[in-house]
């Protein structure tokens, strides 16, 4: 019984200490888990016109359509700070992602077919499969 006592009290100042950890570590950026609807724009430092147009527009679509109820972050594939979000979600290079707890869903080609030469295309694709991750 002790040996249970003093096995549950470990694992509680483990979790504790690893829960602490990473609401004081501003720069590591983790994954919703949520029930709320994040979108995440995965880049390189260096970057293209088409490239920057992707983000503009998603960030500029999503707020418009769904105001705070949709998160969105830009992250540079290339820092050392976001190691652990792109292990985390599978990146392996620039990336357009909608992230509601397990489900993704990548808009990477969608972005770079429209976002500079038909925006309200792009719009309408984020529009229908953002609306598809808030009904779950």
């Amino acid at each position: 019984m002790k040996k249970i006592i003093f096995l549950s009290f470990a694992i509680m100042l483990v979790m504790s200490s690893l829960m602490c950890t990473a609401q004081t570590s501003p720069k590591t950026t983790q994954p919703s888990t949520s029930t709320k609807v994040a979108a995440y724009y995965f880049h390189l430092t260096n970057r293209c016109v088409t490239c920057k147009a992707v983000e503009a527009e998603a960030k500029k679509n999503l707020e418009a359509l769904y105001g705070t109820k949709v998160s969105f972050q830009s992250i540079n594939l290339e820092e050392d700070a976001n190691k652990a979000i792109v292990a985390k979600l599978k990146i392996e290079g620039q990336t357009l992602l909608l992230v509601k707890g397990t489900a993704q869903i990548n808009l990477t080609n969608e972005g770079f077919l429209y976002a500079r030469n038909n925006p309200e295309k792009f719009k309408s694709i984020i529009k229908e499969k953002v609306d598809g991750l808030l009904k779950m």
